[in-house]
């Protein structure tokens, strides 16, 4: 007897098979998957951008804060 897992094309989609052992089924089109593996980089590349933009918005946020204070505490020296 074989031990072999088998690969069982499932009805009615040309690019998907079942693996007997696990019943895990699997998308045999290589380019799908290549695209959707480049979709996936590029969608995390664009969040990791977003998230440093963030950082500095806030990082010159803290700086305005502490220059409006200093001015602040300037002008009521004069005072």
């Amino acid at each position: 007897m074989d031990n072999m897992p088998q690969r069982l094309k499932v009805e009615d989609h040309t690019d998907l098979v079942r693996d007997t052992a696990s019943l895990a089924v699997i998308n045999t089109n290589r380019g799908a998957y290549e695209k959707a593996k480049l979709r996936a980089d590029e969608a995390q590349r664009e969040r990791d951008e977003l998230r440093n933009a963030t950082r500095q918005i806030n990082n010159l946020k803290c700086e305005m804060h502490e220059i409006k204070s200093l001015l602040t505490q300037l002008v009521n020296k004069e005072n």
